[in-house]
């Protein structure tokens, strides 16, 4: 056991992980209030992350005065599950950060030079790349970072925003697509029948 706590209070280690995964924001626009709450969210997921990492355990720490003794190491606190599937979380971590934060790249690329380009007058539903295959390649690419750092070191804080963060980005797709509509009309409605949300020929 005071081999694993070794790993907590690293501080200078959370900092690099906020920074880290704190770069994927930099690429989601904020050009609307309304996108700075789900943004935030994810912000408040990385932190608790990041904490509960290198920091201090609130999950083992609070599940543990509740019923009188610590949990095993990967269950809501070091990798997860590790001693049934090892590192393989810490991997599928690493591969889902990577892809994410490729989506939100070439995402952001995407549709500042289609979309953004309406200020000059050529502005056009971005349908080509990534957007061929779904509406939303940035939001996707951020739930699959958060999918892979829970796979990777599961904690109770993360357990639970990440369904509050899925719904408030789900909400802001919706939104988004409304506004997408009343600009565009008949040829957004046309896109949005032939391509999935957030999950190729999923959803």
């Amino acid at each position: 056991m005071e081999q694993f706590m070794e790993h907590f209070e690293q501080w200078g280690a959370v900092v690099f992980f906020i920074l880290v995964y704190g770069i994927a924001l930099l690429f989601i626009p904020f050009y609307k209030k309304m996108q700075r709450k789900p943004a935030s969210t994810f912000l408040a997921f990385v932190v608790a992350f990041a904490i509960e990492m290198h920091g201090i355990p609130f999950s083992m720490n609070i599940i543990a005065s509740i019923i009188g003794r610590s949990l095993p190491e990967g269950v809501l606190w070091g990798h997860t599950l590790i001693s049934e599937i090892g590192y393989l979380g810490l991997y599928l971590n690493i591969i889902f950060a990577c892809l994410g934060l490729l989506m939100i790249i070439f995402g952001w690329y995407q549709i500042y030079h289609g979309y953004w380009k309406k200020v000059k007058g050529t502005g056009h539903i971005v349908e080509d790349g990534m957007y061929k295959y779904i509406r939303h390649p940035q939001y996707t690419g951020l739930m699959l970072i958060a999918l892979g750092m829970m796979l990777g070191w599961l904690t109770l804080t993360n357990l639970m925003i990440f369904p509050l963060m899925i719904y408030m980005y789900v909400r802001l797709a919706k939104k988004e697509e409304r506004d997408m509509i009343d600009e565009f009309g008949e040829a957004y409605v046309m896109y949005k029948k032939r391509t999935k949300m957030f999950i190729p020929k999923v959803i």
